[in-house]
């Protein structure tokens, strides 16, 4: 079985490199040599490969700037990834593709799960749900993995931001009244291996649990009590080169994010553990698993 893995230098791409590797040959593609933003070269690249499975881990993030971009972020988002989902289809290729949290509006008081209705609030949002709608128009064997809040040791995410801040500064400010599930890239990876694999015996069958599914760890909590947990294990691993003493709780207008953030963006992942017999981790046992390579 050859997989096509597009994003492989990416935080979630990074891990999966790894954790494909037991199910058959991979090909990994950067941007140089498949192009998101360039649709209209997505089919010759993948038509090279012709793979059975392919597996994008690769999207516009930059939430912020979307807001000023968000032409290229649909490109990214939705365009290219509809040109995906037409090349997987002709190949008669499953495609695993990873959405996110921001395509809710964050109004909830309750875990979104998979039907919950749609509703976008910034720029990246939209794109990504473009993404989201692209596939399921072309059809074929897919599944999408919306996830929350990732973080990884490589690349610029929360965690690393923080743990870099915890050794600079004194005084942190982080948002308070956000709540969501911090996502590790490797657990993200590690799932994706099992279920994707699980996915491919039933598609032997004619059985394949094509869809939507929502994939984070378990739990809650807000980005300030997460940040608490960084620098405590930052702190418990330097100790007095740590210099931050205090975290102060903001709210999301005093941080005046250009991009509007979902206030409450828990996913519901029970379909995802009833469907591939899996257990999630909790997030926090994640995050001790990952900063302790972090800190390697």
């Amino acid at each position: 079985m050859k997989i096509l893995l597009v994003g492989r230098n990416g935080q979630v791409g990074w891990e999966l490199r790894r954790t494909l590797l037991p199910l058959g040959e991979v090909v990994a593609f950067d941007r140089e040599r498949l192009d998101m933003s360039r649709p209209e070269t997505i089919s010759s690249a993948v038509d090279r490969v012709s793979p059975d499975v392919i597996v994008n881990a690769t999207a516009y993030t930059a939430v912020d700037r979307a807001e000023t971009e968000e032409g290229l972020a649909t490109t990214v988002n939705g365009t290219a990834v509809g040109a995906l989902a037409e090349a997987a289809r002709r190949h008669q290729a499953v495609l695993l593709h990873y959405s996110t949290d921001y395509v809710f509006d964050g109004t909830a008081n309750v875990p979104y799960a998979e039907d919950a209705a749609p509703c976008p609030q910034s720029a990246y949002g939209r794109s990504k749900l473009a993404g989201e709608q692209a596939i399921a128009e072309v059809g074929g064997d897919w599944m999408v993995f919306r996830t929350s809040w990732v973080y990884g040791v490589r690349g610029r995410n929360f965690m690393r931001t923080i743990a870099g801040a915890s050794l600079e500064r004194e005084a942190l400010r982080v948002v308070a009244d956000q709540r969501g599930t911090p996502t590790a890239a490797r657990t993200i990876a590690d799932l994706t291996a099992h279920a994707l694999r699980e996915a491919l015996l039933r598609r032997r069958d004619g059985a394949f649990p094509g869809g939507m599914y929502h994939l984070t760890a378990r739990g809650e909590t807000t980005w300030h009590a997460f940040a608490e947990s960084i620098v405590e294990a930052m702190r418990a691993a330097r100790g007095d080169a740590v210099r931050t003493r205090s975290i102060e709780p903001i709210t999301t207008e005093q941080f005046a994010a250009p991009a509007p953030r979902p206030r409450y963006s828990v996913l519901d992942g029970t379909r995802f553990d009833h469907t591939f017999g899996l257990s999630r981790p909790d997030w926090k046992t994640a995050f001790e698993l990952v900063f302790a390579d972090y800190l390697v």
